[in-house]
């Protein structure tokens, strides 16, 4: 039984995607605030907690610090949501949390964290896992990467090259099928590392994505889940 806790208006985000909120393995919990959020994983250890950066008696970083300093609390994942400002996201940056998303919240970007996190599968349709080589192209600077995960909405990114959030890059890469895809792309999540020997990763959104790549990528899915 995998257990959340979430603020009330993100909960009635998700309460839009009934498929997920109806797993028989999943328990919601909705609060106020993270004082309330703190003080319900207390008392059920949470196997995730979606927080504020910003509530009225507590914000993120000390809500994230007495998580990380408890030894029975530390072990949960902890979305910090966030305004799309500069120094909103260095903040999340600094507060341990394993990862933030900024505001207006995309559904499919917070289900996919939600997914990631908890470490389950998310629907076949959704995401399919794979690893592929990218050439990239960012402030006119070509470099190597690879890929996973991809959607018709983005996927994640794994190079050496050092991103921002909110970078535009340019991705042109091949699926196992051989089609060959290019697009622009923005990065929306910056990875945590694990070990110091990881690459940096990135989540990235397509932009624009061209109708006849986007029906390349559908069928792509499709072909996969229907074998798994």
């Amino acid at each position: 039984m995998k257990k959340i806790i979430i603020p009330q208006d993100i909960n009635a985000v998700l309460e839009k995607e009934e498929g997920f909120l109806n797993r028989s393995d999943m328990t919601i919990f909705t609060t106020s605030d993270n004082e309330e959020a703190l003080a319900l994983h207390r008392a059920e250890k949470a196997d995730l907690i979606i927080a504020k950066l910003d509530t009225p008696k507590m914000n993120g970083e000390v809500f994230c610090s007495l998580i990380r300093d408890d030894k029975k609390l530390r072990r949960v994942s902890v979305l910090i949501i966030c305004s799309d400002t500069k120094s909103e996201t260095e903040r999340c940056l600094q507060c341990r949390a394993n990862s933030y998303l900024t505001t207006p919240i995309n559904n499919e970007t917070l289900l996919v964290e939600i997914h990631q996190l908890l470490n389950i599968a998310p629907r076949k349709a959704l995401r399919i896992p794979l690893s592929i080589k990218i050439n990239v192209t960012s402030k006119g600077v070509l470099f190597t990467g690879y890929g996973e995960n991809i959607s018709v909405s983005g996927m994640l990114l794994h190079t050496e090259t050092l991103l921002a959030d909110g970078d535009t890059i340019t991705c042109s890469f091949y699926l196992p099928d051989s089609t060959h895809i290019s697009t622009n792309a923005e990065v929306i999540r910056l990875l945590e590392r694990t070990t110091e020997h990881d690459t940096n990763g990135y989540g990235i959104k397509f932009i624009d994505l061209d109708a006849g790549f986007h029906a390349a990528i559908e069928r792509f899915i499709g072909k996969v889940g229907r074998q798994e």
